[in-house]
């Protein structure tokens, strides 16, 4: 009971930190643009990708291609002299001011992942500040492997992707402040744990 608890108190501060790190200083903004003509750009998208959602990167090569030196080739000059793009792709968007859904969602998913944190924290019996540097450590970890590659393979912006480590270090500090109180509540003080 302790455990499930403390993931749904995570589940709260990482819900209010989101919040605050959205809505209050724009962390989930940074390395987000604008576009210059955004009708030219969307009537480009609707040309060139159709009607199938999904994620393209652009320019493209077929993976059934591979073996082809020429297509390799032709690739390579065309990727070096034409821009870039990662594109997540919908034929139809929704409208994304209307964030019920998402927001449901979002606690969901922090939560699941404070529970899933509260259980590892609750099997050790440490005390507040190495519970406190587990969760600094997940953090870091679920941002190495998951942002990080993002940067690496699919070209997010730098700035993108170190506000996201900054996002995620933060709100999990604060989650994992807050689990490691509740879990260490009613434990005897031991000389050893710090």
């Amino acid at each position: 009971m302790r455990v499930l608890v403390a993931g749904l108190i995570g589940g709260i501060v990482m819900f209010l930190w989101g919040v605050a790190a959205h809505m209050a200083l724009g962390l989930g903004e940074v390395g987000l643009r604008l576009p210059v003509n955004e009708n030219v750009a969307l009537s480009g998208l609707q040309q060139g990708l159709g009607d199938q959602a999904g994620v393209y990167i652009l320019p493209a090569l077929d993976p059934q291609q591979m073996d082809d030196a020429a297509a390799v080739r032709t690739y390579a000059i065309k990727a070096v002299r034409s821009p870039y793009a990662w594109v997540v792709y919908q034929p139809r968007g929704t409208d994304m001011t209307r964030m019920g859904p998402q927001i449901g969602r979002q606690w969901a998913s922090g939560t699941l992942a404070s529970l899933a944190l509260a259980f590892v924290m609750g099997l050790a019996a440490l005390g507040f500040r190495r519970r406190l540097a587990m969760a600094a450590a997940a953090a870091v970890f679920a941002w190495l492997t998951s942002m990080l590659p993002y940067w690496n393979w699919y070209r997010f912006p730098l700035d993108f992707t170190l506000a996201a480590l900054a996002e995620q270090l933060i709100g999990w500090l604060l989650a994992g402040a807050a689990m490691a109180w509740w879990l260490g509540r009613g434990e005897r003080p031991r000389a050893a744990a710090a």
